[in-house]
């Protein structure tokens, strides 16, 4: 049905003009703020508050005058607070971890679930995917939204699903190569391990037919990406989503690789100033916002998603006419200030993918001593030989050191590592130990 050539999966949403598309969203938006307001509680008590009606809602400009909707109030809502429908209309209930010990519950209508397996599909069709491919789904099959959600997506464009699930880390090249897989599916950071693990036990590269990486849940910098290209043989893609909206499916990247597309005609996206509040421009970063517009188990409306990237909506060379975001730049939560500098963890891994001896495995670890911050960064090499020479490792050292104080413009301890001695994650890699607090 399709070739591996980034199809457009669904021409009528992802190939509209920008006045059709807006046309279409002001439609959904004005719905959706009726519909949220007149059946979830949190809502209609946020805007009787301000004296906020829905019929005030006439351009998608009015949207900025609804209140945001935070990580907090899921917390405050747990379990079900933020229901638009009764429990027995529930199919799905999925959660990610929370910071109170309670995780933050979402919940799925089964329209919402055919939406979610809808927006996958075409974000995977981008990427190169087709009816052809054999996909091996490297993700976690629990609460998590992430393998269950590119699951049905790529069934959904006709694909061959693996559920091997995340872990076994042997076993899931022993699957690749005698399955046949040609899509991988999980984070960065576990298929740089899988490429480092094919590498150790002998694996050629004509072994695994791997052609596509649809990878996610945690930011990655086009280094990173390179170097799991060149370990796996593979066309890496990035892929956007966050449970408290949908899960994936939001948005990911096309074969131009020039930005993740959205899914507008679901998701509408705004970016703010974290601070203010306040209206960025197109191709300014701040605090990515969405909006949900069809979701109907549990409607969001404004929610602050905490990631810093910017918008694009120009058309792009791929035909699709939708509004690109860039890759994650960091999250605010994520961004360290370190003596009065703000730092972002892609800054430094950006750096050390850019050395040829670094292993793509490092650790950021900021501490405070004699009242004074201190970035200290463990870069693990790729080559134990290395270590054989002093002289040669410390100039390697002073290397990184300069290129990292380039960018970051302000100094850091650099400590090389033996190669495997840092932790490998099979989810999400934690990079970043932040001692002061």
């Amino acid at each position: 049905m399709r070739n591996n050539s980034g199809d457009i999966y669904n021409k009528l949403a992802e190939t509209m003009t920008r006045n059709e598309m807006r046309g279409l969203q002001l439609d959904r938006l004005k719905k959706i703020v009726k519909y949220a307001y007149k059946n979830v509680p949190f809502y209609k008590k946020q805007f009787d508050d301000i004296g906020l009606k829905p019929s005030d809602i006439e351009t998608l400009k009015d949207i900025e005058k609804i209140p945001f909707t935070q990580k907090s109030h899921f917390r405050d809502n747990y379990p079900y607070g933020l229901l638009a429908v009764p429990q027995s209309k529930i199919v799905r209930v999925h959660a990610s971890s929370g910071t109170s010990g309670k995780p933050t519950v979402v919940c799925y209508t089964k329209n919402d679930l055919d939406m979610w397996s809808e927006c996958v599909a075409r974000l995977a069709s981008a990427a190169g995917c087709s009816d052809k491919d054999v996909v091996q789904v490297c993700f976690g099959y629990g609460l998590f939204t992430g393998g269950f959600g590119l699951h049905y997506g790529l069934e959904r464009l006709g694909a061959s699903v693996i559920p091997a699930s995340s872990g076994n880390s042997e076993r899931q090249l022993m699957l690749m190569k005698d399955l046949g897989a040609t899509v991988i599916v999980g984070t960065p950071s576990y298929a740089l391990y899988l490429g480092e693990l094919a590498e150790r036990l002998g694996y050629k590269k004509d072994d695994l037919k791997l052609k596509t990486g649809l990878f996610g849940s945690e930011a990655s910098t086009p280094e990173m990406m390179r170097l799991i290209e060149n370990k796996l043989g593979l066309r890496a893609t990035n892929n956007y989503g966050l449970s408290e909206i949908v899960g994936p499916g939001v948005s990911g990247d096309c074969l131009e690789d020039c930005g993740m597309h959205i899914n507008e005609d679901h998701f509408y996206a705004e970016i703010i100033d974290s601070q203010s509040g306040e209206i960025k421009g197109e191709g300014e970063y701040g605090e990515l916002v969405l909006t949900t517009l069809t979701k109907e188990g549990m409607p969001i409306l404004r929610y602050k998603t905490r990631d810093i990237t910017r918008l694009d909506y120009s058309p792009c060379k791929c035909g699709r006419t939708t509004a690109r975001m860039d890759r994650i730049k960091g999250r605010v939560d994520d961004m360290l200030i370190i003596r009065g500098v703000n730092v972002f963890p892609s800054q430094i891994e950006s750096v050390l993918m850019a050395m040829k001896e670094a292993a793509g495995h490092y650790e950021i670890v900021v501490r405070r001593e004699n009242f004074m911050d201190v970035l200290e960064v463990s870069v693990e090499l790729n080559d134990a030989s290395l270590l054989d020479n002093y002289g040669d490792l410390e100039a390697l050292r002073q290397r990184i050191r300069h290129n990292l104080k380039t960018v970051l413009q302000i100094d850091t301890v650099v400590k090389l590592v033996q190669p495997m001695s840092l932790t490998r994650y099979e989810g999400k890699a934690k990079r970043v130990v932040d001692e002061r607090k």
